[in-house]
């Protein structure tokens, strides 16, 4: 089982959603990027989960539980007191970044994260815009140019904000769009030409690089 909320108030519009599974039996879950950052609590304890550049299975065990807090991408900014980008494609335990969080009741957790982004920096805020503009199809140049920056001044901030550069964001955001569309019951022609994809065969080949499996498989 697994079900998503709303954050609601407190998360400075920074989360996307708090999320729980509770697994049914054992099996592999398939984690692909999406350009968030997760918070997680687990079986083993508090973690987290930072923004990957491809496929992550993750082997669960029958009743195993989680419970999560998804930061959006741009959005999780100093919380954990690192740079995203020492965080991408890894899983580290709270306690190795240097501080302890509650597990227990999803207030005593919400309330602690709450805490956490009042008490550190904000994301950048053109990170949302970076975003956007990306998942929109225009390219890094143009993005560059329409918010004002140099392409050498865009990489820094989508580094620092993202944990990765302005191609591998759009990389991302463009398939997340294309997953979206699949799973909505588009047809997969026209997922690659909405998604900006050069054609099918480019979106199939960027889905597998970025998933391991193929968008037929992802949209079940």
């Amino acid at each position: 089982m697994y079900e998503e909320r709303p954050p609601g108030d407190g998360f400075d519009g920074r989360v996307a959603c708090v999320w729980r599974r509770v697994n049914d039996a054992d099996s592999t879950q398939l984690v692909v990027p999406d350009g968030c950052v997760d918070l997680i609590w687990g079986p083993s304890g508090a973690f987290v989960a930072g923004p990957d550049t491809g496929p992550m299975p993750v082997r669960m065990r029958a009743g195993d539980a989680f419970t999560g807090i998804r930061f959006k991408p741009g959005g999780v900014g100093d919380v954990f007191g690192v740079p995203v980008h020492a965080l991408r494609d890894q899983r580290v335990p709270v306690t190795d970044l240097g501080f302890s969080l509650p597990g227990g009741r999803p207030a005593v957790m919400r309330a602690a994260i709450v805490a956490r982004l009042r008490a550190t920096a904000p994301a950048d805020a053109a990170a949302s815009a970076i975003a956007e503009a990306l998942r929109a199809g225009r390219s890094v140049g143009e993005v560059a140019w329409t918010l004002g920056f140099s392409e050498r001044q865009l990489l820094r901030r989508s580094m620092a904000s993202f944990g990765y550069g302005p191609k591998v964001l759009q990389r991302v955001v463009r398939f997340q769009r294309a997953l979206k569309l699949a799973r909505a019951g588009v047809a997969l022609a026209e997922v690659a030409v909405v998604a900006g994809y050069a054609d099918q065969a480019h979106l199939a080949n960027e889905v597998k690089r970025l998933s391991g499996v193929t968008l037929a498989e992802l949209r079940i």
